[in-house]
């Protein structure tokens, strides 16, 4: 254990991510937070389009060689031994593991290394959505691997449940509930909803990486079923395509979509805050989340949401109240929330959005989520931010 420090300046902490892009997405307010006291920052990642902004921010930056789709355990192997090859090197005080392979190797590699480590687990995707071979051997590294972390946090209760249920923390007690990553209030300010110019003008938008597991394809066939009764309904796709992950949607099938004129596809966006403020509502009708964070900001911005009723996104969605929740794996029941969603009322969906507003504000708010860190960080290593 390292001993105890005296100023921020002293600090060494470590980000480790499967992709740069979602340490930049999803833990901006962080880094200002840590970067602005002095703290030493170091994000340990796949390098990509986001990186120049990470190291914009002041982190210092190092390319982390992982294969999210491998399945091959020498490839698993070779990431562990560079994590335990960078710790030794980098001596960080804490490291905080996001996503799968980081937060099963990351964690063993720490341990070997005599680094303090936290694991946050921001999803469980196909790990408790597939019943394969894989997923299950994934939960038989995770109560291995989850024995080491000093605390391992869990974005929503639903997955705090299942690992305690399927008895995959060796020490429960160390289980703490985050309640989502939070949102900037303030970045994401309320807009307007789009002025009604035209009556043939309606827009979803369903913003994410474009993988199966987010429902995309139930989406698409949604829309399908809609465009022939509400002409004026257009339904939008934002997010990057061909990611490393193994329900990765390819180009082909959006080209597809977009040549029958089913979807419009937007592309990637460093700023998704333009295309909500476009939007009418936004749509998520994933398998499984963490807390998604599209839909805090969405609601944030006052846009009301359509989900599924799955862990994560009900976290986020309270049916009937700023959004309405559907079915997963469910075409007609997304489908007639969708319709519901065009024939309310704009007074009725103006209502709607400021309760989302109101909800991420009293739930999740950024603010409250770096307070959490600096705890920690001052339990672990006695430094005050």
């Amino acid at each position: 254990m390292k001993p105890r420090i005296e100023r921020p300046s002293e600090l060494r902490v470590v980000l480790v991510c499967n992709t740069s892009f979602a340490i930049y997405t999803y833990r901006q307010g962080l880094i200002r937070t840590l970067v602005a006291r002095g703290v030493e920052v170091s994000v340990i990642a796949p390098r990509d389009r986001t990186t120049d902004l990470l190291t914009g921010m002041g982190c210092r930056f190092i390319e982390l060689a992982v294969a999210s789709k491998s399945t091959n355990p020498l490839d698993d192997l070779r990431t562990l031994l560079q994590l335990y090859r960078l710790y030794r090197r980098i001596q960080p005080h804490v490291v905080f593991h996001y996503t799968i392979k980081p937060n099963i190797y990351g964690s063993v590699a720490a341990r070997l290394a005599g680094v303090a480590s936290v694991a946050v687990t921001t999803g469980l995707g196909y790990v408790f959505i597939q019943h394969s071979r894989a997923a299950q051997v994934a939960k038989r590294l995770y109560r291995f691997a989850f024995r080491f972390p000093r605390e391992v946090w869990f974005l929503n209760r639903d997955d705090e449940a299942a690992f305690i249920e399927q008895k995959l923390l060796v020490y429960p007690e160390r289980a703490r509930l985050l309640h989502g990553e939070g949102v900037d209030l303030e970045q994401f300010a309320p807009a307007p909803l789009p002025p009604r110019t035209s009556p043939d003008r309606f827009a979803f938008v369903l913003i994410g990486r474009l993988l199966w597991d987010k429902g995309i394809g139930e989406y698409v066939e949604a829309a399908r079923q809609l465009r022939a009764r509400y002409p004026q309904a257009r339904f939008q796709l934002l997010g990057p395509l061909n990611v490393d992950n193994p329900s990765a949607i390819s180009r082909a099938d959006v080209d597809a979509w977009q040549q029958e004129g089913i979807v419009e596809y937007l592309g990637e966006a460093h700023d998704v805050r333009p295309v909500i403020a476009a939007a009418d509502c936004v749509v998520l009708p994933s398998y499984r989340e963490g807390v998604p964070r599209t839909l805090l900001e969405a609601a944030a911005m006052e846009r009301p949401l359509v989900a599924t009723d799955v862990p994560g996104c009900r976290e986020v969605v309270e049916h009937g109240v700023n959004g309405l929740l559907c079915e997963v794996r469910n075409v007609d029941s997304l489908a007639d929330a969708l319709a519901r969603m065009l024939e309310m009322s704009e007074t009725e969906r103006r209502a709607m959005a400021e309760r989302g507003r109101q909800k991420v504000a009293n739930e999740f708010d950024e603010r409250l989520v770096i307070e959490r860190y600096k705890d920690l960080l001052n339990n672990l290593t006695g430094v005050t931010l």
